[in-house]
Formats: C-alpha cells, sequence, structure tokens
C-alpha cells in the first residue's frame, strides 16, 4: 500500500484529456489490447495509444461496431495497425480462443470492458453473478492466458479499470453471488469493482518480477453506454456532488497515464483517479467522491481473491 509520502502526482486533473497524457511519448513497436474498446472511453484509450504509434488491438463483443470504430482511429491517426479480435468475458471458450491466438509479445493490457449496475440478479451458466463475472473474473482469465506475452514483452503494464463505485463495497467472499441477501446492483457493481483493484495488487505481487506492473485506475463520471441502467434522477443525484461528468476523452486520460507515464516504471499496485494516485481512505463514508478504500489495497483480501478466481476460472 502506498503511502501519502510517496503518493505519484502530476500536472493533470479532473479535465485531462488523453491526448494531453500522450503527447511527447512514443509507443512505435509497442503492442496493445483494449477490452471493450469499441465504445466509450474505451474508443479514447484506443485512439491515444494508437496516436503515439502503437499497435493496437480491439477485443470487443460487438465485432462489426469494432471494425467501425478501428475505421475511424485508422483515419483519425493515421495509424494502419489497428485490429479488432472477439471478445465475450463471460464465455471461456471465447477467452480460451483469444489466447489462441494471440501471438508475440504483449507490452499493454488495458482490462476497461465492463458492464455496471444491472437491475436484477443474474447468474452467469456457471452460477457467477453477472458483474463480477464479465468486470473480474472474465479479465483475470485474459491476464492469466496471456501471463507469457506480457512476460516476453521485458516491461509490460496492465490496467485495471476499476471505479469510485469500489467505495460502495467490499468483495464478500461469503456471499459474492447474492445466494443469501437481496441483491443490490450497485453493492453487486461495487464489489467488482473492488475486485479490478485487488486483481492490480494481486497480479503485481506475482508477476512484478517477470517484468509486468499492474494498476487500477476510476477513470471518473463519464456519460457512456455504461450508464445505460442508471435513472435520470441518479444521473441528476451524482450531477450535483461533482463539478460535471467527464468527455470520454477526458475518462481515457488516468488510463492512458497508467499505460505510457515514465512515472509508473516499475510502480504497480496502486489505484488512479483524475491523473494522480489516489489518497488512502482507512475508513469509507457515503458522501466520499474521491479516494481508494483501504480494503481494495489489502494484499490478504487480495490473495484470497486470486486463488478464488483461479478456482472459478479452471478448465
Amino acid at each position: 500500500m502506498s503511502s501519502t509520502d510517496t503518493r505519484i502526482t502530476t500536472p493533470y486533473g479532473f479535465e485531462t484529456t488523453a491526448a494531453e497524457v500522450v503527447d511527447g511519448i512514443d509507443l512505435t513497436g509497442k503492442r496493445a489490447i483494449v477490452t471493450g474498446g469499441a465504445s466509450g472511453i474505451g474508443i479514447e484509450t484506443a485512439r491515444a495509444l494508437a496516436s503515439a504509434g502503437a499497435a493496437v488491438t480491439i477485443a470487443a463483443r460487438d465485432t462489426a461496431k469494432a471494425v467501425r470504430v478501428a475505421a475511424d482511429i485508422r483515419q483519425t491517426t493515421g495509424n494502419h495497425a489497428i485490429f479488432v479480435e472477439p471478445l465475450e468475458l463471460v464465455d471461456a471458450a471465447s477467452i480460451a480462443a483469444f489466447v489462441a491466438g494471440w501471438d508475440g509479445p504483449l507490452d499493454l493490457l488495458i482490462t476497461n470492458a465492463g458492464v455496471m449496475a444491472l437491475p436484477e440478479r443474474r447468474l452467469t451458466p456457471a452460477g457467477w453473478e453477472l458483474q463480477f463475472a464479465t468486470n473480474h473474473l472474465g479479465h483475470f482469465a485474459l491476464a492469466v492466458g496471456l501471463h507469457d506475452a506480457l512476460a516476453a514483452a521485458g516491461e509490460a503494464r496492465i490496467v485495471s479499470l476499476s471505479s469510485r463505485g469500489h467505495l460502495r463495497s467490499p468483495v464478500v467472499f461469503e456471499d459474492i453471488n447474492f445466494a443469501a441477501r437481496a441483491y443490490d446492483p450497485f453493492l453487486a457493481y461495487g464489489q467488482s469493482k473492488t475486485a479490478n483493484v485487488l486483481f492490480a495488487v494481486g497480479a503485481n505481487a506475482r508477476w512484478a518480477a517477470d517484468g509486468i506492473t499492474a494498476n487500477a485506475v476510476h477513470p471518473g463520471p463519464i456519460l457512456t453506454a455504461l450508464t445505460r441502467h442508471l435513472s435520470e434522477e441518479y444521473l441528476s443525484e451524482l450531477e450535483a456532488r461533482i463539478r460535471h461528468f467527464k468527455t470520454p476523452q477526458q475518462g481515457a486520460a488516468t488510463t492512458v497515464l497508467a499505460a505510457v507515464s515514465p512515472l509508473l516504471d516499475g510502480i504497480g499496485g496502486r489505484y488512479f483517479e483524475d491523473v494522480n494516485e489516489s489518497v488512502v481512505l482507512e475508513e469509507v463514508t457515503l458522501d466520499a467522491t474521491s479516494g481508494v478504500a483501504a480494503y481494495a489495497l489489502d494484499p490478504i483480501d487480495a490473495d484470497r481473491l486470486w486463488e478464488l478466481s483461479e478456482e472459478a476460472t479452471r478448465a
């Protein structure tokens, strides 16, 4: 866990865009994967990395949409090394096929795809709550499958997209699937986003010696397809608590910082928001609008989640 004395700070902030963060960075020869790169901030993350010269693979469920996005990124950046591959995060066969189809080293894995606040409890065929399965377990299986490719890059980075929503709930190991408690869309989302942080902690602890670092990020409040299950009333209340919603270009900025900034060379297991490392909150209050919960950085819970995830995704 990082202390305030070692917290990474930058001149950037809430309104910084991904283009500003990547300006002056040369990613020529680097290869990146962006899950969910066909919508929202995933598009702008892929665009920023492409603009710096990276070869970017957009991994998406909707490949037709991803093909259109890839064509737009090629046109706007002049980078023609933009590729599309199908990926369904709750389908083990799809993940396995993606991993099997990857050849060569991988420098950047951006686990950006996700679902939010599903109004009704839904389970995968294996019995996992759908937000936890999509946001965490699918990305866990993907990262584990791509470990050797990441290690082959020498200095690879994983960026795990979390959310301020993690402040709503730790991972409730005793009842991840809401079998014994009433389903709550935001608690389910919250524990999946805590899992995204704990994954970064666990991956960094295990893989740093292989040249792989992992960090988690909160993109900020953005109106994209991710928020489609939220009511107008909820969104209005949220907007009243913050300055304003970010644009997708601003929302991608913290992801891009974690992916490319020299400030993070060799740094992992941390959580960033508004393009800076977050303050650790030992106690979480309902009115907290920033910071990372200490429980999300807990190495013991990270180990517990890793073991659970290995078992859950074992073929």
